[in-house]
C-alpha cells in the first residue's frame, strides 16, 4: 500500500511522513522541489503542485490513501482544479484531511474582522471536507486548533533581542503541538479505527503569550522578556511589516477575545481519548523547537 502525503514539508506534514515511515509504510511525498525536501531515506519524492494538474498523475499512480493538505480556500470565487476528484478516480480509497477547528464552528453572520475571518476559514475547510465526503471514499477529518508553531513568528526577534513584543500579553489559547496532530493523522491513515470521524485537536490548556515567552526562554536557557504593546501600536507595526489591514484587525480581535478565557476554542480532550495520553504541552513544544530560537553560531 502506498500512502501519499501532500504538504509533506510543512510543520505537520513532516511529522506525518516520519510517523508513517516509523510504522513501515510505503510513503510518497508530493513536493514542489524534490531537491530541497529533506525527507527521510526511503520516502519516494515526486514533483507535484496543486496548481499544476499535469503533475498529478505521477503523484497519484498506485496510491490508496492520501493525507490531504488544505491546498485552497473553497470560498466564492476560488478555483477548484479538481485534485480530490482526480485522486478518487485514480484509485484513492481513503482521505485524511488536514482541516481546521473552524470547520466545526456553526455558521455565523458576525461582521467583525475576526467574525468574517472565522467564517471564511470555516467555509474553506468545511468546503474541502465536503468535497472529500462527496467522493464516497473513506475519510477522516483532523481539525487542529491554533498551532504552537505560530510562535515561530517570534524567532527572529528572540534570537536577536531575547524579546517578544505583542498586544494582550494575558491572552491565551490551548496551543497544539504539531506532533499531536500528526500522530492522529497517522493513526487515521494506517488503521480503520477513525473512519468517518472529525477530530478537533487542541493543546491541554490555555497558555498566555507571557507564558509562551517564558517557556521559550526556559527551553533555550535565557530570559525572554515580554514587552506589551498597545493594540494601536501593534497594528501599526504589523502594517509596517507588510500585514494586510484586515489581517492585522482580526489578529488583534483574536487576541482580545482570549484575555479572560479561551476565546472561541476551549481545550478538547480528543487527543487523550484517541491515544490514552495527555496532549503535549507548550513547554514541551518549546523544548522540541529550541534550536529555532537560538543564535546560529558562525
Amino acid at each position: 500500500m502506498t500512502i501519499l502525503v501532500t504538504g509533506a514539508t510543512g510543520n505537520i506534514g513532516r511529522r506525518v511522513v516520519d510517523g508513517l515511515v516509523g510504522t513501515g509504510q510505503r510513503v510518497r511525498a508530493m513536493v514542489r522541489d524534490p531537491r530541497t525536501a529533506r525527507l527521510p531515506d526511503g520516502v519516494q519524492l515526486v514533483h507535484g503542485d496543486f496548481e499544476q494538474p499535469d503533475t498529478w498523475p505521477d503523484a497519484l499512480d498506485g496510491v490508496e490513501r492520501v493525507y490531504l493538505f488544505p491546498f485552497a480556500y473553497y470560498v466564492p470565487g476560488s478555483a477548484d482544479l479538481g485534485f480530490v476528484e482526480r485522486a478518487a478516480a485514480a484509485g484513492v480509497r481513503r482521505f485524511v484531511v488536514h482541516s481546521a477547528a473552524a470547520a466545526g464552528f456553526a455558521p455565523s453572520d458576525d461582521r467583525s474582522a475576526l467574525g468574517r475571518h472565522l467564517e471564511e476559514e470555516r467555509e474553506a475547510h468545511r468546503g474541502l471536507e465536503l468535497m472529500v465526503e462527496a467522493t464516497g471514499k473513506e475519510w477522516t477529518h483532523v481539525r487542529p486548533g491554533l498551532l504552537a508553531a505560530n510562535a515561530l513568528g517570534w524567532a527572529d526577534r528572540i534570537r536577536a533581542e531575547r524579546t517578544v513584543r505583542e498586544p494582550y500579553g494575558s491572552s491565551g489559547y490551548p496551543l497544539v503541538h504539531e506532533a499531536d496532530v500528526a500522530e492522529v493523522a497517522v493513526a487515521a491513515l494506517v488503521t480503520d479505527d477513525h473512519l468517518g470521524a472529525a477530530y478537533t485537536i487542541t493543546g491541554p490548556a490555555r497558555v498566555t503569550q507571557v507564558e509562551q515567552a517564558a517557556a521559550i526562554g526556559a527551553a533555550i536557557g535565557a530570559e525572554v522578556r515580554f514587552e506589551e504593546l498597545t493594540p494601536s501600536r501593534a497594528r501599526a507595526q504589523w502594517l509596517a511589516d507588510g500585514y494586510p489591514p484586515d489581517v492585522a484587525d482580526w489578529l488583534i480581535e483574536l487576541l482580545a477575545a482570549a484575555v479572560d478565557g479561551p476565546g472561541s476554542l476551549p481545550p478538547t480532550s480528543t487527543y487523550e481519548e484517541i491515544t490514552g495520553r495527555p496532549p503535549r504541552t507548550f513547554a514541551q513544544w518549546a523544548r522540541d523547537r529550541a534550536a529555532d530560537f537560538m543564535e546560529v553560531e558562525a
